[in-house]
C-alpha cells in the first residue's frame, strides 16, 4: 500500500487569509499540533520581518520533532540566504522556490515571459541547493499554464536540484479529471516526489485529491483549517473510507486529529481579526473632545483591559497632549498606556548593562537588575544586543513572557537624539505594555521591558 506524504500549510495559509499576523505562541501551536498529528513537512510562510520571524522560525526548527520544514525563498537569490538562516537548525530543513508558471501571473504580476521566468526557475534552485539538500519547487497556477511550458520548468527545477516538484491549483476551478491528467503527466517527465496543492473553492478538493492519489502523486498539501483549501481531516477521513480502493493510506493520526485540530484553534481564536476590525485600529484618532468612554473603547480595540483608574489616567494624559496637538492615533495612544496606566512599584530595578555585539558573532548581553536588597545579573546571547538584553532579562527573573510587539522611535532630532522604546508582553491574553526613554535605545528597550515586567509582577501580587 502506498504511503501518501503530507505538507502542512496551516501557517501559511493562516498568514495569507488573516488580516493580522499570528502571534508567536500561535505559531509554535499550530507548527507543534501539525507534528503531533503526523505531517511529514510543515510549511511556513514566507520572511516579512527579519528581526521577528527569524526569531519566531528558528525557534520554531528547535521545537518540531518529526516533520520536515519548509520555508519560501524570494524572487531573489539574496532572501535564499535569509530563509536559510531562519530553518537550518531543523531537523530536515528545506527550502521551496515557488513562482509562477501560468501566463496571466507571469506577465502581470512578475512582468516576465516565459524565457525569463525559465532562467529564474533555474538560478533559485541551483542557488538554493548549494545551501540546503533539500529543495522543493512549487509550480503556481499549474492548471492554467501551458503545459508544454509547465513541464519545461519543473524539467528545469529538477536538473538544478530540486527534489520535490508541487503542482499547485491556485485558481481553484479544475475538476478531479483535469487534475489527474496534470498529475499524470508531471509524473512521467520528472523522476522526484510530485505533490500536489489542490483548492476547495468549488468545493472538490477531497475529489481531486483522491483523484491525484490515483494519478500517481507521491504527496499532497492540505491545511487544519484555512479558507478554500483541502482540509487535512477532511482528506484524512476520505483516506480512511477508501484506503484499500485507492491502495494508498497517509500518517496522519486519525484518530486524534479533530480533537487536536479543535484544541488548536481553541488556543488562537480570541486572535481571529476581521479586516474591518484592523481597519479600525487604523482609523483610531482621539481628540480633546474624547470621553472617558472613548478612551476606554479605543485602549479595548487595541487589546488593553484597562481599570477605571488607569482609564482617568490616560484620559487626564491625553487631555494635557490635546492642548498642544489636534489629535492623537493609535501608536501615540498605545505610548501613554504604556506610561500612564496601571503604574506598578518596581519590583525590579534596572543597575546596569554590558554588551558585545558585531557583525560576524552572536552579540552577548549582561543585565544587573536589583530586586530589593538583591542584586541579580543574567548574562545571553542573541541576535543583536537587544534580542540579548530581553534574553539576560528573563535570565534573570527565571521566566519566559511573550513578547507581543516592541517598538523605537526617535523623541527628539540629531546624533544625540532621546529614543523611545515600547515593549507589549502578553501573559494569558492580557497585554501589559512598559515605555522606556534614553539617549541609548538599547537603554530604552530594557528600561521599557523592565516596566512592563514590573506591573506584571504587581498584578501577579
Amino acid at each position: 500500500m502506498k504511503s501518501i506524504r503530507i505538507s502542512d500549510i496551516t501557517l501559511k495559509k493562516l498568514s495569507e487569509d488573516r488580516a493580522v499576523s499570528l502571534l508567536f505562541r500561535e505559531k509554535s501551536a499550530i507548527a507543534a499540533c501539525a507534528d503531533r498529528l503526523g505531517a511529514d513537512l510543515i510549511e511556513l510562510p514566507a520572511v516579512k520581518s527579519v528581526r521577528e520571524d527569524s526569531i519566531i522560525f528558528k525557534t520554531i526548527a528547535k521545537n518540531v520533532q518529526s516533520a520536515a520544514l519548509s520555508i519560501p525563498v524570494g524572487f531573489d537569490e539574496a532572501s535564499i540566504a535569509t530563509a536559510y538562516e531562519c530553518i537550518k537548525e531543523a531537523k530536515s530543513p528545506c527550502l521551496r522556490v515557488e513562482l509562477p508558471v501560468s501566463t496571466i501571473v507571469m506577465e502581470y504580476t512578475y512582468h516576465v515571459k516565459q524565457s525569463k521566468m525559465l532562467e529564474k526557475i533555474g538560478a533559485l534552485v541551483a542557488a538554493a541547493a548549494a545551501l540546503c539538500p533539500e529543495v522543493e519547487f512549487s509550480a503556481l497556477d499549474a492548471t492554467r499554464a501551458d503545459e508544454d511550458f509547465l513541464i519545461e520548468a519543473i524539467k528545469e527545477a529538477e536538473a538544478k536540484g530540486a527534489k520535490r516538484i508541487t503542482v499547485c491549483d491556485d485558481a481553484g476551478v479544475s475538476t478531479p479529471d483535469g487534475i489527474a491528467a496534470l498529475t499524470k503527466r508531471v509524473k512521467a517527465a520528472v523522476s522526484v516526489p510530485v505533490f500536489v496543492q489542490v483548492s476547495d473553492r468549488i468545493h472538490m478538493a477531497v475529489a481531486s485529491a483522491l483523484s491525484a492519489i490515483g494519478a500517481g502523486a507521491d504527496g499532497l498539501k492540505c491545511a487544519m483549517v484555512g479558507k478554500d483549501v483541502l482540509l487535512a481531516g477532511a482528506l484524512s477521513d476520505a483516506i480512511t473510507a477508501c484506503a484499500k480502493e485507492l491502495d494508498a493510506t497517509v500518517g496522519l493520526n486519525t484518530t486524534r486529529i479533530h480533537a487536536s485540530i479543535e484544541d488548536m484553534m481553541a488556543s488562537i481564536s480570541h486572535e481571529t481579526y476581521t479586516a474591518s476590525e484592523v481597519s479600525e485600529k487604523k482609523k483610531i484618532l482621539l481628540d480633546a473632545d474624547t470621553t472617558l468612554s472613548g478612551v476606554a473603547d479605543a485602549a479595548a480595540l487595541l487589546g488593553y483591559e484597562l481599570s477605571d483608574a488607569d482609564v482617568g489616567n490616560v484620559y487626564k494624559a491625553l487631555m494635557q497632549v490635546c492642548e498642544k496637538k489636534s489629535a492623537v492615533g493609535a501608536k501615540e495612544l498605545e505610548a501613554l498606556i504604556a506610561s500612564f496606566a496601571m503604574q506598578a512599584p518596581s519590583t525590579y530595578h534596572f543597575e546596569n548593562y554590558t554588551t558585545t555585539s558585531s557583525n560576524i558573532t552572536r552579540a552577548m548581553t549582561q543585565i544587573v537588575l536589583k530586586k530589593e536588597d538583591e542584586t541579580v545579573t543574567g548574562v545571553s546571547a542573541g541576535d543583536g544586543p537587544i534580542d540579548s538584553a530581553f534574553r539576560a532579562i528573563e535570565q534573570c527573573i527565571g521566566h519566559h513572557y511573550e513578547l507581543d510587539d516592541f517598538q523605537v522611535a526617535a523623541v527628539t532630532e540629531g546624533k544625540e537624539a532621546l529614543g523611545s522604546a515600547l515593549v507589549k508582553l502578553r501573559v494569558g491574553g492580557k497585554l501589559y505594555s512598559g515605555n522606556g526613554t534614553s539617549t541609548d535605545i538599547v537603554a530604552a528597550s530594557i528600561r521599557a521591558y523592565i516596566n512592563a515586567l514590573n506591573k506584571i509582577v504587581f498584578e501577579e501580587a
